[in-house]
């Protein structure tokens, strides 16, 4: 069966011990009675029987495991296993159990790396399974142990302020490859915990530089302990840059492969361009470079219309918009041309803003008319109905 808790181990200290103690106790005479008169005589008429009792002194947990819980409880029973003991290594052995399979069974949306947002159906069908799995895990261990087995003691998560190392990679990892990572994860918490209490004491700003620096020592580590198959999965997942990437491409759906590929080529530029100190004028010529390559794959990656539909997603007017639209039931072609209205606005708000001939009365003014130009734009546009809508969207705080 699967490896168990400690407690077997304390549990098969137990029962040696107790195993020499009467071993020992029948070996040596009770100091209360009576010497022992060995030279009594023998009656050389009798015929003497010895009975020797050979016991196993031996005790493995092999003798008690079995593959099949009814027949590993009723071994643990057959040994003098109190039934408390024997409750909570069942309990613990059927929670690792469901652990394992929770872990390798449930897709959850943040398996899914290559997605800008998460996948509703997928959400609700990983919180269905889940259920099942529960629903499950507490009828095997009614079965087994009736209905008083219940326990709080279900070791899962087992690292609950770590990433879930879940999935079809990431969580058949074996639990010491587990507990590595876990152990990885601690050491970068400690020490990027340690500078930036470093930094505050001193009154000093942490230094970009310096946490990039030790993220790549966190990936060195983690690559000590996986493959590569394994790291690339753990990367795409949990590291900045895709983490990064996904905020960046919000709105921009790709397949698996579209976004490993761009990951695997922006993540190489990203690290360089997280190395160079962006206040240092030596390196105004390189970072310039850099950004024109990952600007180059990412046009590669996403094909014309793709790239056109990035360039405008990065536009904080072009997001305002869209979520306004959205929200206010707009159809979906009338957004460009609500974006090209609130830009040329906001371009104008920017020009008066910085007029210094202006007087603030003036300023207000105009800034006042150009507003009232927008809404007429967004009326005209829209149609009056749809207008309302757009406006209460686009004027909550």
């Amino acid at each position: 069966m699967r490896g168990r808790s400690l407690l077997w181990i304390s549990l098969s200290l137990n029962v040696a011990i107790v195993a020499a103690w009467l071993h020992f106790s029948r070996a040596t005479p009770d100091k209360n009675q009576g010497p022992v008169n060995e030279t009594a005589a023998a009656d050389p008429g009798k015929i003497y029987k010895t009975n020797v009792v050979v016991r196993r002194q031996n005790f493995t947990w092999n003798q008690v495991e079995s593959a099949d819980y009814a027949t590993y409880i009723a071994n643990l029973r057959a040994i003098g296993c109190p039934e408390a003991t024997i409750r909570d290594i069942i309990v613990a052995d059927v929670n690792q159990l469901f652990a394992r399979r929770r872990a390798t069974e449930v897709v959850t949306a943040e398996q899914q790396w290559w997605r800008s947002e998460p996948d509703a159906d997928v959400t609700e069908a990983a919180a269905e399974k889940l259920k099942s799995l529960e629903d499950e895990r507490r009828a095997l261990l009614t079965t087994l142990l009736g209905p008083t087995w219940e326990s709080g003691y279900y070791p899962y998560p087992a690292y609950p302020n770590s990433p879930p190392l879940d999935g079809p990679i990431l969580g058949a990892l074996p639990a010491d490859v587990k507990q590595a990572v876990h152990d990885v994860e601690s050491r970068a918490s400690e020490r990027r915990q340690a500078y930036l209490t470093a930094m505050e004491k001193d009154g000093k700003t942490p230094d970009p530089v310096e946490l990039a620096r030790m993220r790549q020592q966190t990936r060195s580590e983690l690559a000590q302990v996986l493959n590569a198959e394994q790291l690339d999965e753990y990367l795409l997942r949990y590291s900045t840059d895709a983490t990064a990437l996904r905020s960046e491409l919000h709105g921009i759906n790709l397949t698996p492969d579209q976004f490993r590929a761009l990951f695997r080529q922006t993540d190489a530029l990203d690290q360089q361009l997280q190395l160079l100190a962006a206040d240092d004028p030596a390196n105004a010529a390189r970072r310039q470079e850099l950004e024109r390559q990952r600007d180059q794959s990412i046009q590669q990656s996403l094909g014309q219309d793709g790239y056109k539909k990035y360039k405008l997603l990065q536009d904080p007017v072009f997001r305002d918009t869209q979520s306004g639209a959205q929200q206010s039931g707009v159809a979906s072609d009338k957004i460009v041309p609500l974006y090209e209205i609130n830009r040329a606005t906001e371009q104008e708000r920017q020009r008066i803003s910085s007029d210094t001939a202006l007087t603030p009365e003036q300023r207000d003014q105009a800034l006042e008319a150009v507003q009232s130009a927008q809404q007429n734009s967004w009326r005209k546009l829209l149609g009056e109905e749809a207008y309302q809508r757009y406006l209460q969207a686009s004027t909550k705080p």
